[in-house]
């Protein structure tokens, strides 16, 4: 049985470039994109293997990054693009879309834009898109740039240090991850990195009026968040509380910027849930 620690690398042909990704599990296909340096390999297998006990989970690699071909986006509705390129090389035609931290900036653009194709967006770790008050911890640009993270970057990053049973979990899910023994992705090329640059400040710009989109959207979007986010403090969402027509929000204490890696099954309840009953 294919698992997410032995899953081989697949490629899509699309317009002449290649995607990268990696699927398992059976059922309504959820394709979930990632975050900033971002290859197959960073996603929590724990998390994963859950999910696709009831959907295909899909997760790939943007255009020119990783094991992916192609041009390298600049723009975030570039990064959504990919979802929607994949879905429809993969003969989906509905999804549900997910993301974390960059990658939930790329899934609320694709939903916003692609409603037709999307039923349900799960964003993780992730700012609303355009201007937010509360910024990124400086402490965060210094430690996220390293070369490699040790178990301490990881638990500055995705985890809550000033709590021990986040940095229990930050190791489990660590070793998690370094159970997959071959078939590994490229990492993200240091000199490529400015495209999450790019889209990410595009994402803040806004010029899809995405902000306005998710207030008004129909279909419904489960927003998870930590309560001390490093990144992406879950406070901005806050400040749209009322506004958002079908968006849910959920706050997982003493956690960071990966509460999906921290409390893996209980994350995945929580989307089996919200997919099931919020239609």
């Amino acid at each position: 049985m294919k698992t997410a620690v032995n899953s081989e690398i697949k490629f899509a042909e699309i317009n002449g470039r290649k995607l990268a990704y990696r699927s398992i599990g059976e059922g309504q296909p959820f394709i979930l994109a990632n975050r900033f340096r971002g290859d197959l390999d960073v996603w929590d297998p724990l998390f994963l293997d859950k999910l696709a006990e009831k959907y295909t989970i899909i997760t790939f690699d943007y255009t020119g990054l990783a094991s992916s071909t192609g041009t390298p986006g600049t723009s975030i509705l570039d990064f959504a693009n990919d979802i929607k390129d994949l879905a429809d090389a993969l003969g989906y035609k509905k999804i549900i879309a997910g993301g974390w931290s960059f990658g939930g900036f790329a899934a609320v653009v694709a939903a916003t834009e692609f409603p037709e194709l999307i039923t349900h967006t799960v964003v993780i770790g992730a700012n609303p898109p355009g201007e937010n008050s509360i910024p990124i911890e400086e402490m965060f640009f210094d430690v996220s740039k390293r070369p490699e993270y040790t178990i301490e970057d990881e638990t500055y990053l995705f985890f809550e240090p000033a709590s021990e049973r986040s940095k229990k979990a930050a190791v489990r899910s660590r070793e998690r991850i370094a159970e997959r023994t071959n078939g590994h992705d490229k990492k993200v090329l240091e000199e490529l990195w400015n495209h999450y640059t790019l889209g990410s400040a595009d994402y803040a710009v806004d010029p899809t009026n995405a902000r306005e989109k998710l207030k008004k959207l129909q279909n419904p979007v489960l927003v998870i968040m930590g309560d001390h986010d490093v990144c992406f403090p879950v406070e901005n969402w806050y400040a749209l509380n009322r506004q958002l027509k079908n968006t849910h929000l959920i706050v997982f204490p003493e956690a960071g910027h990966g509460p999906q890696h921290e409390y893996p099954e209980l994350t995945s309840s929580y989307i089996f849930e919200f997919i099931k009953n919020i239609q």
